[in-house]
């Protein structure tokens, strides 16, 4: 059984007999997420994300998915404050289906819904949403959280036929962000990939139609625009934080006074404490 992780600690399967008196207390704080410097994103989610965070996409040779950055170092969310508040517009569909989760069976067909056991509004004191009425039956909230992961899950593998087409047309190339601190530290955050603008436009005009009738050029597009994205989220960063340098070629717009990003393909150039971009397991 595959369940996708990145903050959850105790995923178990939601059952009346397990969950019948337990209620979710709603409006909690995105603590949970303050230690994730990227989560998942679906090409649904493009237009608002691109907004303000930087779209990359990660993941292994088998999977590829798209991902919003939200810090520099591993365990580090320049987005969640020490209050436990997003301080971003958007909050991506991963972190808002928290603290629930699909589990799969190997055939990646059948899915059973999780919770995680661990999250600190789960409570058998009635505090909030009921998952199951004194019957048994699901409540509506509990449905609602159905809907939603359903539609979620939809959207996943949607986008994950927009990944692959990216992939087999060869238009995704490693890259990695060199970030030069003020106290003269280097920091590298790898493991992604970007698309070739070049490559892009020497697609084949069959190709290029295709993935205009299907928005896929737009949200490829939205990808190169969310990259500058990478200054804006530097400034988040206390006044001693990094001032970055912008070598880069493919997007000179990405940078501004305050924070530059520096981008090139990894080739195996390491500077200073190296970060990837590690996604879940889908």
């Amino acid at each position: 059984m595959t369940v996708q992780l990145l903050f959850y600690q105790d995923a178990k399967p939601v059952t009346s007999d397990r969950h019948r008196d337990v209620s979710i207390k709603t409006g909690h704080s995105y603590a949970f997420a303050r230690n994730v410097n990227s989560v998942p994103v679906t090409a649904v989610e493009f237009a608002q994300a691109a907004a303000e965070y930087p779209i990359v996409f990660a993941g292994t040779e088998q999977s590829i998915m798209p991902a919003v950055i939200l810090g520099v170092k591993q365990t580090e969310n320049l987005y969640v404050d020490d209050a436990g508040n997003w301080s971003g517009k958007y909050v991506p569909a991963f972190v808002r289906r928290y603290p629930f989760v699909f589990s799969s069976d190997a055939s990646g067909r059948t899915f059973i819904l999780n919770i995680d056991e661990s999250f600190e509004g789960i409570n058998r004191e009635g505090r909030g949403e009921r998952l199951f009425d004194s019957d048994g039956q699901q409540t509506r909230y509990l449905k609602e959280v159905l809907g939603f992961l359903q539609d979620y899950q939809s959207r996943f593998q949607r986008t994950k036929r927009y990944c692959d087409l990216l992939k087999s047309l060869g238009l995704l190339q490693p890259m990695q962000a060199q970030f030069n601190l003020n106290s003269g530290e280097r920091r590298s955050l790898a493991g992604f990939m970007t698309v070739d603008r070049q490559k892009l436009k020497a697609i084949d005009a069959a190709d290029l139609q295709a993935m205009f009738g299907n928005d896929e050029l737009e949200c490829t597009y939205l990808h190169l625009h969310s990259l500058r994205h990478f200054a804006n989220m530097l400034e988040r960063m206390p006044a001693s934080g990094p001032d970055v340098e912008d070598r880069s070629e493919p997007a000179p717009e990405a940078t501004s006074a305050k924070a530059k990003r520096e981008t090139g393909k990894a080739t195996g150039r390491k500077g200073g404490d190296e970060t990837d971009v590690r996604l879940p397991q889908a």
